[in-house]
C-alpha cells in the first residue's frame, strides 16, 4: 500500500493528512499552542477526593480540573509518589532509578482515599484531551512510547504485542529486552519490533530512558500545576507509529518543519530520510495534492460513494448513527439479497474509513440494508472487521443483528474531527443580494490601499478567481502594476480555482488571512 503524509503548516495550526493509495483516510488538525495533548506529563495538585466515584479531581492548570479514577492510578502509584517526593525535595542524587526501592503494588479493588489526599502533588499524564465541557482525563501510570518499545517506569514486567504471533519471536524479543533493560523499568514491545536487531531496540530504549530522566530532572523544586514534559507533536507521533516500508512520501510546505521531520526520520529510520520533500509550489499544498476536494466530499451529513451508494451520518450526544442507502445502485441480474450484500460490503469499507477520518468515538450504530441469509451477514461482519483492522484506535464490533444493525464501540482520546463544508456565499455574504459588479475592482483597490498604506502590511498577497487574476495581471501595463506604482509597494496576486467569481481574500507574509 502506498502511504503519503501531506503537511500544511501555518502560523496558528498544522494540518496533517494521511493518504493511502491517494485516498484520504486520516485528517489531524494540530494547534501550534495546543496544551493538554495526549501523552503530555504534568505535575498536578489533588483538589478534591470523590470517594463515591473512587476518583479524584486534579488541578493541572486547565480551566476545568482533570479527572483521575482509581483504576487509572496504575499498580505502582506508591512508588511514583515516593519518587516524586524525593525529586521535589531538590536532591538529584536521591532519585537514581538504579538504586530506587520499589514499593508494593496497590490492590485493584482498593479505595482512592488509601492512596491520595487533598493537596498532594502527583505526577500525571494526559490520557484523553479536554472534550466539550469536560476537563482532561489523566493517568498516573506514566509511559513513554518509542518506535519499537513503550517504557513504563517502576514496573518490572516485559510484555509483547499480541499481534506478534510467533512464539519463537516473542521469546527472542523478551530475552533481548531482559538483557538490555535497566533496573526498575518495565517494557512493552510493540508490533513493529518484530524481527528487529538488538542495536535498534537498544537505541530506542536508551532514548526513552533519557526522556524519563529529563522528565524527573524537571521535577526538582517544581511547584504544581506545571507541565513537565511534552509528548511529540502530532506529526512526529504519526511518523513514529506509522512509518514503514509502504510509507512513500512526506510532503511539507514549511522549511523549518521540513528540517525537523527529516532529522526525526534520520533518528528512527535513516534509510527512509529521502521520503521527506519540501513543497515549493505556488498553489496551496492541499489543493495541489487534491486533498481539499476530498475533504469537501467526505465530511458533512451525506457521504456519496462513487457507485451511487450513500451514507447519512448523524451525531447525537449519546451516540453516532450511520444509515446505509443503495441510491441508484441496482444490478438487474442479481436478486434483492445479492444487491443488498454488494451495497453493504461497499458501504462497510467507506464506514471504516469515515470512523478513522472523523475520529468518531463512543457508540456507533450502523443501519445496513436488511439481509436474510445468515451467510451474507457473516460475510459483512468479516468485511467490517478486515477494514477496521487498519484502525489504530481500540474498537469492538458486534455481529449484525436480525434487524441489520451493527454496533461498534471505538476509543476516542481527542475531540471528534469536524470540518464545516457548507460555506456562506462570499459574493452576497448570505443576504441573497450582491454589490454592483462595476464597483468590484474599486472595492479591491480601496482595501489594498488600506492594507499597504494605512496598516503598512508587508508581503501582502491578494487571492482571487482565475478570471479576475487574468483581468488584473494580463496586458503590457496591467492593473496590478499600476497599483504597485501608485502605492509604491510590491504585492502578489494568486489565482485560486476554488474561489467564486467575485470572491477575494488578502493574506500576510505568514499566509494568515487579513480581515478588513
Amino acid at each position: 500500500m502506498n502511504r503519503e503524509l501531506i503537511i500544511d503548516s501555518r502560523a496558528s495550526e498544522v494540518d496533517i493528512v494521511l493518504l493511502e493509495d491517494k485516498l484520504l483516510v486520516e485528517l489531524h488538525k494540530e494547534k501550534t499552542n495546543n496544551n493538554y495533548a495526549v501523552g503530555d506529563v504534568y505535575l498536578g495538585k489533588v483538589k478534591k477526593i470523590m470517594p463515591g466515584l473512587n476518583a479524584a479531581f486534579v488541578d493541572v492548570g486547565y480551566e476545568k480540573d482533570a479527572f483521575l479514577h482509581y483504576l487509572d492510578l496504575g499498580p505502582q502509584i506508591k512508588s511514583l509518589n515516593k519518587y516524586v517526593k524525593l525529586a521535589l525535595s531538590g536532591k538529584p542524587e536521591a532519585v537514581s532509578m538504579e538504586n530506587f526501592r520499589i514499593e508494593t503494588d496497590i490492590e485493584k479493588t482498593g479505595k482512592i482515599t488509601q492512596v491520595l489526599a487533598s493537596g498532594a502533588q502527583i505526577l500525571v499524564q494526559i490520557a484523553k484531551e479536554p472534550i466539550s465541557t469536560k476537563g482532561p482525563r489523566i493517568s498516573s501510570e506514566i509511559s513513554f512510547a518509542g518506535r519499537y518499545l513503550v517504557l513504563v517506569p517502576f514496573s518490572t514486567r516485559i510484555s509483547v504485542s499480541q499481534k506478534i504471533r510467533s512464539s519463537e519471536e516473542r521469546n527472542r524479543l523478551k530475552r533481548l529486552i531482559q538483557s538490555i533493560k535497566p533496573n526498575n523499568y518495565g517494557v512493552i514491545i510493540r508490533t513493529v519490533a518484530e524481527n528487529k536487531k538488538v542495536a535498534e531496540l537498544d537505541a530506542d530504549l536508551r532514548n526513552l530512558v533519557e526522556k524519563w530522566e529529563k522528565t524527573t530532572a524537571k521535577l526538582i523544586n517544581a511547584k504544581a500545576p506545571v507541565k513537565i514534559m511534552s509528548e511529540l507533536d502530532r506529526t512526529s507521533a504519526i511518523l513514529r507509529d506509522l512509518l514503514n516500508e509502504s510509507f512513500n512520501n512526506v510532503h511539507v510546505n514549511d522549511p523549518s518543519l521540513y528540517e525537523e521531520i527529516k532529522s526525526f526520520i534520520q533518528t528512527i529510520a535513516p534509510q527512509k530520510a529521502d521520503i521527506v520533500k519540501l513543497y515549493k509550489g505556488k498553489a496551496p499544498i492541499f489543493e495541489y495534492f487534491g486533498v481539499d476536494k476530498q475533504i469537501k466530499g467526505l465530511f458533512g451529513k451525506t457521504v456519496t460513494i462513487r457507485s451511487g451508494v450513500y451514507l447519512i451520518i448523524e451525531h447525537t450526544e449519546a451516540m453516532h448513527v450511520i444509515d446505509v442507502n443503495s441510491g441508484h445502485r441496482v444490478n438487474k441480474e442479481n436478486s434483492q439479497e445479492e444487491n443488498a450484500l454488494e451495497v453493504n460490503l461497499e458501504a462497510a469499507a467507506e464506514i471504516a474509513r469515515q470512523l478513522r477520518l472523523r475520529d468518531m468515538g463512543g457508540i456507533i450504530v450502523i443501519d445496513f440494508i436488511d439481509m436474510h441469509d445468515s451467510k451474507h451477514r457473516r460475510e459483512l461482519y468479516q468485511k467490517l472487521k478486515d477494514e477496521m483492522a487498519r484502525d489504530h484506535a481500540k474498537h469492538t464490533i458486534l455481529p449484525p443483528s436480525k434487524f441489520g444493525l451493527v454496533q461498534i464501540t471505538r476509543q476516542r482520546v481527542r475531540p471528534e474531527m469536524n470540518v464545516e463544508i457548507l460555506e456562506r456565499c462570499p459574493v452576497c455574504d448570505g443576504s441573497g443580494k450582491i454589490k454592483p459588479s462595476i464597483l468590484f475592482i474599486d472595492e479591491i483597490e480601496n482595501n489594498l490601499k488600506y492594507l499597504l498604506q494605512d496598516q503598512n502590511e508587508k508581503g501582502v498577497t491578494l487571492a482571487v478567481h482565475p478570471y479576475m487574476h487574468a483581468y488584473l495581471t494580463k496586458g503590457l501595463i496591467s492593473r496590478s502594476i499600476k497599483w504597485m506604482w501608485k502605492y509604491r509597494k510590491i504585492f502578489k496576486i494568486n489565482a485560486m480555482k476554488n474561489y467564486h467569481m467575485l470572491d477575494y481574500k488578502f493574506f500576510n507574509q505568514n499566509n494568515d488571512e487579513l480581515t478588513i
